[in-house]
């Protein structure tokens, strides 16, 4: 950790700055295998909150490793950090009252209960979404052929395959992308919202 370093606090309080744009920050934390849906429901959430006139932003898996976490693979100490990082980031955006939806597979428990302490710690809303579908049904949709590659032996510690995904014990939401359509995933996250009072 950095030494020599203190944290200067703004001079805009997070309830003010909750007053003064009329919305609370969270983190949407949507996690589940690759193919699963959750990119897909993020941008479709994404889309919907930003209709209502409200300020989301995606973050995604696949995309925060052109730049933020380029410099990390897929072992699992990577894996680790990469969620820790995109926890901090998240929090950060939730901290803007931004609604902060993530789309990682992030396999391991422990890293998802990180990044929701940091949220607890900081008193801003920690939403786990578990985005589930079967292993056959994600293999079955494979877009980007990367289940087909593992069995073949091409990508090494691909979860589901040969890594682990821990599946979350006690979500706030359970969706099953293999029964439900996207445009449902969207209307439960939001009136999960609403009802929470994140949404007015």
């Amino acid at each position: 950790m950095a030494t020599n370093v203190s944290f200067h606090p703004g001079s805009v309080t997070n309830p003010e700055r909750t007053q003064l744009l009329k919305q609370t920050g969270a983190t949407i934390w949507l996690t589940g295998l690759s193919a699963s849906g959750k990119s897909t429901i993020a941008c479709a959430l994404e889309q919907h909150l930003l209709h209502l006139h409200k300020f989301a932003y995606r973050l995604d898996g696949d995309n925060v490793r052109f730049g933020l976490n380029k410099d990390l693979g897929f072992d699992e100490q990577s894996r680790n950090e990469n969620i820790r990082r995109i926890g901090e980031v998240s929090k950060l955006f939730a901290d803007s009252s931004c609604i902060t939806i993530t789309a990682f597979i992030s396999p391991y428990r422990a890293d998802r209960d990180l990044a929701r302490s940091l949220h607890e710690q900081a008193s801003l809303p920690f939403i786990e979404v578990f985005v589930d579908a079967p292993l056959q049904v994600v293999e079955a949709r494979d877009p980007k052929g990367l289940y087909k590659k593992a069995r073949a032996g091409e990508i090494k510690e691909f979860t589901g395959i040969s890594a682990p995904y821990e599946a979350p014990t006690s979500p706030e939401i359970h969706i099953r992308t293999d029964e439900v359509s996207v445009a449902d995933s969207v209307r439960i996250i939001t009136e999960f919202l609403v009802t929470k009072g994140y949404l007015t």
